[in-house]
């Protein structure tokens, strides 16, 4: 049986641009960064995280499996500390939407450098 997730991985153009935003503006650790032949793959997590984010390079992945869908994984963040985190990521520049209310709490949405959008929610 699954237990946890360990893993979601997110096709990239540019995997030095984005292991940059996430470790510069997001303030996640490289776990992991490794070459295997023509395969290359970045492993960044925020501090002590269980589950990490795997940057792989797209135009490598699709050369590999062509039917492979390489669009952006959907992925809900959770903060204990939501006003906080929604101010950094505006003072860093980062796109922002609206904080949103929803039944289960307050949520918004970001954006890395190459325009795959990500959610936070609030959890306290």
């Amino acid at each position: 049986m699954i237990n946890k997730i360990g893993q979601a991985m997110l096709y990239v153009n540019n995997q030095d641009a984005s292991r940059d935003f996430w470790t510069e503006k997001l303030g996640f650790e490289v776990i992991a960064e490794e070459t295997n032949g023509p395969m290359r793959w970045i492993e960044v997590a925020p501090k002590g995280a269980a589950t990490s984010i795997v940057l792989h390079s797209k135009e490598f992945v699709a050369k590999m499996n062509p039917d492979m869908n390489l669009g952006a994984p959907s992925i809900m963040y959770y903060t204990d500390n939501f006003d906080a985190l929604y101010s950094d990521l505006k003072n860093k520049n980062i796109k922002v939407g609206n904080i949103v209310e929803l039944p289960f709490g307050r949520v918004f949405n970001f954006a890395d450098n190459e325009e795959n959008y990500f959610a936070v929610s609030e959890k306290k």
